[in-house]
């Protein structure tokens, strides 16, 4: 979709994710639609975050597109592993991904496998459920949603994802710190966590996992940032 000009944005969920990243970088506030929307500029590049889910992915995406008119858009950050062949920290770039909202699915170049958009944090049985409904080797909330934002407006739509947590990972209670506005309350989360010493070996490995996601995934976004600019 679209053709290779302009900048390369990169729609994230949350800034953590993209923090080894956009350190240092130039950050730039706007206001759209009442939210407040930051952007992390670096030459040709620039990074938004915009929360857990799909239609805070979908609203952050459209600013981008609307500000910097970018030639490719990237969904990027963390995703679930569907099959016990993903691992902590693999690098998950789909050759197709479907909302399992209403069955929609975008196809791209360059990839393989399938990853499916869904609208809540999967445990154990709602990831074999979703292997088996759509063939998919892994799970995201917001990837569907950038790909419809920029199908839209005709710019060039790109995934890369990195495995956070494997297939087995049952994830401590967190749906109740995630906002409206698909925002995650880290302190929050903390101080439930820290009354319930049954959960602290199961948090401890969720950060552990998402520190080397995190790692994993700036390293890789780095990487194509460079080709994408050689590729102008």
């Amino acid at each position: 979709m679209g053709r290779r000009t302009g900048k390369i944005a990169i729609v994230a969920a949350l800034e953590r994710e993209v923090r080894p990243l956009v350190k240092g970088w130039r950050a730039v506030h706007s206001e759209r639609d009442g939210r407040r929307i930051t952007f992390f500029e670096n030459g040709d590049v620039v990074v938004v975050c915009g929360g857990i889910g799909g239609e805070g992915a979908r609203r952050a995406a459209e600013a981008v597109i609307a500000r910097y008119a970018p030639g490719v858009i990237y969904s990027a950050g963390f995703a679930g592993s569907l099959t016990p062949g993903l691992k902590i920290g693999d690098v998950f770039c789909p050759a197709r991904v479907i909302n399992a909202g209403d069955g929609s699915s975008v196809t791209l170049d360059g990839g393989d496998g399938v990853l499916v958009t869904f609208a809540a944090i999967a445990g154990p049985e709602q990831k074999k459920n979703l292997r088996d409904a759509y063939a998919a080797q892994a799970v995201d909330m917001e990837a569907a949603a950038v790909a419809r934002a920029a199908e839209t407006r005709s710019v060039r739509f790109a995934v890369i994802k990195v495995i956070s947590d494997e297939f087995d990972f049952v994830f401590p209670s967190m749906e109740r710190f995630v906002s409206a506005r698909g925002e995650f309350s880290e302190w929050k989360f903390a101080v439930y966590a820290a009354m319930r010493p049954w959960l602290w070996p199961r948090v401890t490995e969720l950060m552990r996992n998402s520190a080397r996601a995190s790692r994993v995934l700036c390293g890789q976004l780095r990487e194509v940032a460079t080709s994408e600019a050689g590729a102008e």
